[in-house]
This record gives C-alpha cells, sequence and structure tokens, in this order.
C-alpha cells in the first residue's frame, strides 16, 4: 500500500465520515473517527461528549481559568488529539476522520491527505435523510458547523481549512456520489 494513512477532512454533511469508513472496509483498515473520540477522552480525562463538542469546535474557553493557567482545556485537548493520533498512525496502516489529523500527520511518510466538500444543497438533503435534520433550516445548520469546523482548525494550525492545496486530493460527493469517492480514493491506495 502506497499510501498506508488516509486523513479525511471533510464539510458537515459531504459524506465524509461515511467514505472512510467505506474505504477502510474496502482496504481492510481501521477507521478511527468515534473510535478517536474515545482514546481522546480516556487520555484526557474529559467526558466523551465534552470532547466531542469541545475538541473540535471551541475556542478560548474560560477567562478565569485561562487567567491563572495561561491554558484553555481546549490546548490541553489539542495536545492530546495529536499524542493520540500520531499513536494510531504508528500503528499501522488507517483512515483517519478529522480531528485536524491532516495537519497533525502532515510530514508523516505514506500519508494521504483528502477534503471531501459538496454543494449546499447536496448536503442540506444528507443532512435531513441521515440525522433527521429539521427541513426548514439545514443550511444554517450547515454553515455553523463548518464555520465552526474552519475557526478551530485555522487557530491550531495556523493553515486555512478546507483549503485544496493543503490536501492531496479533494472530491465532491455531492456531484460524484459516496461510492464513486471510495472508488477513486481506493485506486490511490
Amino acid at each position: 500500500m502506497e499510501h498506508r494513512i488516509i486523513t479525511i477532512s471533510r464539510e458537515f454533511g459531504s459524506g465524509g465520515r461515511t467514505i472512510g469508513r467505506e474505504l477502510a472496509a474496502r482496504l481492510g483498515i481501521p477507521c478511527y473517527d468515534a473510535e478517536l473520540l474515545e482514546q481522546i477522552a480516556q487520555a484526557s480525562g474529559y467526558a466523551r461528549e465534552f470532547v466531542a463538542e469541545q475538541g473540535e469546535y471551541a475556542l478560548g474557553g474560560s477567562w478565569f481559568g485561562q487567567a491563572f493557567t495561561g491554558r484553555t482545556c481546549q490546548d490541553d485537548l489539542w495536545a492530546v488529539q495529536n499524542r493520540v493520533v500520531r499513536e494510531l498512525a504508528q500503528k499501522g496502516p488507517c483512515v483517519i476522520v478529522g480531528r485536524c489529523a491532516d495537519y497533525i500527520l502532515r510530514e508523516e511518510p505514506g500519508c494521504l491527505r483528502v477534503f471531501i466538500h459538496a454543494d449546499m444543497e447536496s448536503r442540506a438533503r444528507r443532512i435531513v435523510e441521515k440525522y433527521g435534520e429539521r427541513s426548514d433550516s439545514p443550511e444554517k445548520r450547515l454553515r455553523d458547523r463548518d464555520k465552526r469546523r474552519a475557526a478551530y482548525y485555522q487557530f491550531y494550525t495556523d493553515i486555512k481549512w478546507g483549503e485544496a492545496r493543503n490536501y492531496h486530493i479533494t472530491l465532491n460527493s455531492g456531484a460524484l456520489g459516496l461510492e464513486r469517492c471510495v472508488d477513486i480514493l481506493a485506486g490511490l491506495c
């Protein structure tokens, strides 16, 4: 396998998580997504729900806590996330979804950095069908989630999230379909 680690970054609702899981299954390698959250939660001592909400979206934290320590819980989660992602990558071939893994592993030989995106209409339709999102406001939720992901990514990496030059390949899952995206990525591995 030329690319032993595949990182999947994605816009909310683009199907990146599904693409990552299907690609890993096809290649016969582990996919770390929810499992990654569990490991970060265990390693950090924070509850899984807290890690899910704070560990990829929030910035800053309590001014009171930061005034005394100079660090935020998000900074602590970032450090743990870095360590866990690196440890998983060292175990062997895998797919890692989200959590800035593309940035964390940017210098890792054999790492394929992927970004999955789609048009707003396709993404809105997907979250309504897949997640039961109300059909009257999915675009607002999509914009909010992507804005928070982009801010987190920019804050910790100083790189613009979703910009094509930061990835080896970007795929439009709305135009190509999820299965075709899996086919393309499997062909690269």
